[in-house]
Order: structure tokens, then sequence, then C-alpha cells
């Protein structure tokens, strides 16, 4: 068997990987690359990218729809399955050139094709047929779809976030399993291109909204458009989709099911058992988020694979963590976690950012005056959060148009501890959907007093 000494071992190429990677080579270690599957990211493949376009095929047709509000007629819409997805893939195509340019930037001896699985602390073997010593190992094996066995019997039916965007035209039905952000936006694509769509959950919940009153906002807005059950629990009989609940239930066939229930951690096969360290009984290791260490060892985790936060921005930000640490250990950088941000595009978008809890005062604004008026565009509410020690704005949940540019609006007020009195000497422009964060911050003002 081939045999090979590095300094450092980075398992999994995606968006994590190649910043562990690039990290590692950029503190001056010696390491190499190691993908089982397609090289690429999953954000490019199969996540955010190939999703948000579909969301822009829907939305043009939403769009369509919706111009008789201003008086403006339109020739009955007509939706071109094939040529939807046809552009899909050509897009992606496109974006995944970008990450295949980046690729070809690391030598072809860095880059090892194969599944490698642990034999020993930090020695890796792949494919059986080389060996790999590493200083320091950095696992970024992201996450994978899972099927419950309630839905197995579907068959070919099934779909994943892995699988959908082959599709080569629009199903006529479909049902989506998981109404967090990848459901509910998959969903609403389908449903504004005129596909017979339902959204079911074992929760009450859409889009990841926690606040009781954006919650509340984001059924109704969204039950609009979908075909809502939450609070059920679903199974296949048949050709049918059974669904019940204490209020819901009922049957329906529908051409393709959706699975979007949550994606947990890639570690089969890792073998991590090998490496001597604890397991729970999730196979997941101890792991400490301010340095992504696991435990006492040797090794790292970064991106999708530690469910920290399954978001591409801190997959990138954790790889260059890992990495870097991985190729100086020790010593070891700890680092803070920047605000949580999750943003759900379901137009109107979903935000969650930053915390609350006992000792915070709530801001309330809604959507409905200015611009949002003018634009039909008037369901949403922000629910904007302060301590009341000091002032500081810690957070928001929200609803509403522009709610992505809002939340990073927000993001920087809790990155840089600006007080409620403080945020209210910004410029808003009028007449703009800013407008409605400003109504809250009043609110906060108010409430703070």
């Amino acid at each position: 068997m081939e045999t090979l000494r590095t300094d450092v071992a980075v398992i999994g190429a995606g968006t994590a990987g190649m910043n562990a990677y690039r990290a590692a080579t950029g503190a001056g270690a010696r390491a190499v690359l190691i993908e089982a599957g397609d090289w690429g990211t999953t954000c490019v493949r199969a996540g955010c990218m190939p999703s948000k376009l579909l969301l822009a095929a829907g939305h043009a047709a939403r769009e369509v729809r919706h111009a008789a509000v201003f008086g403006v007629s339109a020739p009955e819409i007509r939706i071109d399955g094939p040529a939807v997805m046809a552009r899909v893939r050509e897009m992606r195509a496109r974006f995944l050139d970008d990450i295949f340019r980046e690729l070809a930037s690391i030598p072809e001896t860095h880059k090892i094709s194969g599944r490698a699985r642990f034999v020993g602390p930090t020695t890796l073997r792949v494919d059986e047929r080389l060996e790999v010593t590493a200083r320091a190992v950095v696992v970024a094996t992201g996450a994978r779809s899972e099927i419950p066995p309630a839905l197995a019997a579907a068959g070919d039916r099934l779909l994943t976030n892995e699988s959908v965007f082959e599709l080569d035209t629009l199903p006529a039905s479909l049902a989506v399993i998981g109404a967090g952000p990848l459901g509910l936006e998959l969903g609403l694509a389908f449903a504004r291109l005129g596909v017979r769509t339902a959204l079911f959950d074992t929760g009450e919940q859409v889009g990841g909204a926690r606040d009781p009153e954006v919650a509340a906002c984001a059924r109704t807005v969204f039950g609009r458009e979908l075909d809502l059950h939450l609070g059920v629990e679903v199974r296949v009989a048949g050709d049918r989709l059974q669904w019940s609940g204490e209020a819901d239930r009922g049957s329906a066939r529908f051409e393709r099911i959706l699975v979007a229930a949550g994606r947990p951690p890639s570690l089969a096969g890792l073998d991590l058992a090998s490496t001597g360290l604890p397991l729970d009984a999730h196979g997941m290791p101890p792991l400490d988020p301010g340095t992504l260490r696991c435990g006492d060892s040797a090794i790292f985790m970064a991106g999708d694979v530690t469910h920290l936060a399954p978001v591409l921005h801190e997959a990138a930000r954790q790889g260059e963590l890992a990495g870097g640490n991985a190729a100086r250990l020790p010593p070891l950088t700890r680092a803070a976690a920047p605000p949580a941000l999750a943003i759900t595009f379901a137009d109107p978008d979903l935000a969650t950012l930053g915390a609350r809890g006992r000792g915070h005062a709530i801001g309330t604004a809604r959507f409905e005056s200015g611009r949002a008026l003018i634009d039909d565009r008037a369901a949403g509410v922000i629910r904007l959060s302060a301590r009341r020690t000091d002032h500081v704005v810690t957070g928001a949940e929200m609803i509403g148009p522009g709610v992505e540019h809002l939340a990073h609006l927000v993001a920087a007020m809790v990155a840089a501890h600006v007080t409620v009195a403080q945020a209210l000497t910004w410029p808003f422009y009028h007449p703009t959907v800013a407008e409605v964060l400003q109504n809250a911050l009043r609110d906060l003002a108010r409430e703070l007093a």
C-alpha cells in the first residue's frame, strides 16, 4: 500500500474543506485535500445557488400574476418546465466553473480522490490503496440527506436537495416534507411555478421562525401559497402520502415527494472510533466551538459536519479557523463566532439574528406603511431586541420585504454593540422599507424607557 506523510490532511473539499486547506498552506504547512464524491461545494451543487435559481424563476412567475394590482394586465402565464430546469442547471454549471478554477490552482499532488477513514489518531486510509499519516486532520465532510423509514416505500418518487435539481421538468404535484428554510424555499419555488404543492412538518413553525408573532405571520403569509400541514406525522402507504396530527389528518397522491427534514452530519464510514475519541450517541466527538478542536486530539471539524451553524459563510469561517489551528497545533487560536445570522429567502424573507432572552426588551413594527404599501408588499413584522441594562441592540427576528438587507443592517448593529439611541441617529431614507426598522427602534426605545 502506498503511504504519504503530510502536516495536515483535510477530509472533504467543500467550502469548509477548501478554506481549511488554504489556511493550512497559508500558515506554511504541507496539506492534502481528500474528497470522496464530486469535487465542488454543496452550496453550488445542491444548496443555496440552485435553490435560489429556482426561486428566481418562481418570483418571475408570481410577479407576472401579481401585475394586475397595479393596473398592468398580462396574457395568461405559460411556464416551460424543461426551460426552467435547464436554466437552473446551466447557471449552476457557470457557478461550478468558478469552483473548478479554484480547485485547479491546487497542485494535483495535493488532491486525493477517494473515501478516507481513520485507522489511528491521525492516520487515514483512502480506499484501501493509500495510507496518509498527518500531524493533524480536519474533518469537513458536510451533511447528508436522510430518508425517514416511513417514506422509503415511495421509492423513485422520492427527491432530496441532492436530486431535485436534476429533474427534467416540473412535476404536476409535490409534497415537501420539512418546513424549515430549505423546505419552505423549495416549496414556494415550485408552488409559484404552478406545481400543486403541500408542505408538511411535525412542528408548528415554518422557515425557522421562533418568535410567536413572526411565526404566526409566516404561517398566514405562506399559507396563501402553500397547502400547509403543520404538527403532523407523515407516512407513505401504497401510492399515497398519509398525514395525521391532533387537528389535521388526510391522504393524497403526489407525483413527487421532496424530503427536506434536516441534514445530519456526514460521519458514516469515517470510523471515528479508531481515533480513540469518545463519541456521543450520534457518533460525534466532543468539539470546542472556539477552536474547533475535538477534545485534546489533533483532529478538528469545520462546516456542516459540526452542525453548529449550517450556512456557507460560517462554513468558510470555520474552515479557516480549523485549518489554521491544525497547521499551528500548538498553539491554538480561539475565535468567537460572529452574531448568528440565518436568512430564509422566501420573499417575503425570514431572518433570525443575534440573541435575546431574560433582561431584554422587544420593539415591534409592521410593514403596513410607506414603501411596502406602495409596492403592495405590506405583510410582515420586525421584532427587535436590546438589553435593558445598557440598551445595546442584541438581535432580531423578522419577516417582510427586503429583510435579507435589513437583517444585515441589524447584524452590523449587533456586531458593533450599537445602542438603540445611537441607531436612531442613523439616516433612514424615505420612502424605503428600512423605515420599518426605524419604527422598530423607536418602539424599542419606548419599551426601554
